[in-house]
């Protein structure tokens, strides 16, 4: 099943758990908590983790460290700061609000860090009615894991995005293999739609109503477009995993769809772009 509705994933006191096991992969993972002011205590074992406020704030404990995430109000406030978290580290986490855990099967084991809002990059793809924003806290390049990449990417309502359709599937020169989890929050309650279809790595066909709280599941094949309908802004956490030792998020277009981008020259950016800030 690669579609999740809320709920349909939750495990313990996790309203989303996903692990490798229920994915039926190697690798990515993800758990979000609901915090009301109780303490919530794990320990991350061999996954490395990040802890990402999608609303509300919240307090990490771990390694010795203390860290204060301000968090945001929403998704669509504008970049969150966050925390890292190594493998084999004892953890607890408290505040109030809605709070995302990344996270992927590590080997290296680095120290636990903290990153203010104002140091992850916002990047602007596409054009026209394919305008949408990215996120790249935890992209390579931008910050070091072992395993794990993690973006957001924000689509004003009756945009497209994750578009053209692409695939990481396959291992070559200029395609890294990953296993790939979408997560939304769709704002006022909205909708939107997601496509994941076959790729010559094996047969898949998902075309998924989603709306808050939701998750798709991307073990191969082509993703896209991720559609925001008219009224709607969508959010989508993407969090992206794989077994090469260097981090990559080198994608494949479908060759049928890959002309787009180039329709996009002389197109204007929706101008409802950026969420929450501009630097």
């Amino acid at each position: 099943m690669t579609y999740l509705p809320y709920g349909k994933a939750a495990g313990g006191s996790w309203p989303v758990e996903i692990t490798p096991a229920l994915a039926g992969w190697t690798y990515s993972g993800l758990r979000v908590a609901d915090l009301d002011g109780a303490p919530v205590s794990f320990s991350t074992g061999e996954e490395e983790m990040l802890v990402l406020p999608l609303s509300g704030s919240c307090t990490v404990t771990c390694g010795g460290e203390r860290f204060e995430l301000t968090g945001r109000a929403s998704v669509f406030a504008g970049p969150s700061d966050f925390a890292y978290i190594p493998i084999s580290t004892d953890v607890t986490v408290e505040g109030s609000g809605r709070i995302a855990f990344p996270s992927t099967r590590a080997t290296r084991r680095l120290a636990p860090r903290y990153v203010p809002a104002s140091e992850v990059p916002v990047e602007i793809r596409g054009a026209g009615q394919a305008s949408r924003q990215v996120n790249n806290f935890c992209a390579p390049g931008v910050f070091e894991c072992d395993k794990l990449v993690a973006v957001e990417v924000l689509t004003p309502g009756g945009n497209w995005s994750s578009y053209p359709p692409h695939k990481h599937d396959t291992p070559n020169e200029g395609e890294a293999v990953l296993e790939e989890i979408y997560y939304f929050e769709v704002a006022d309650g909205g909708l939107g739609y997601q496509r994941v279809y076959s790729s010559e790595r094996g047969q898949i066909d998902t075309l998924a109503e989603v709306s808050s709280g939701d998750v798709v599941l991307v073990p191969y094949g082509y993703h896209g477009p991720s559609m925001a309908a008219p009224g709607y802004d969508l959010y989508y956490l993407n969090v992206l995993a794989g077994p090469a030792d260097e981090r990559s998020m080198a994608f494949c277009d479908d060759p049928r769809h890959a002309w787009i981008r180039s329709s996009w020259d002389g197109q204007a950016i929706d101008a409802r772009l950026p969420f929450g800030r501009t630097s």
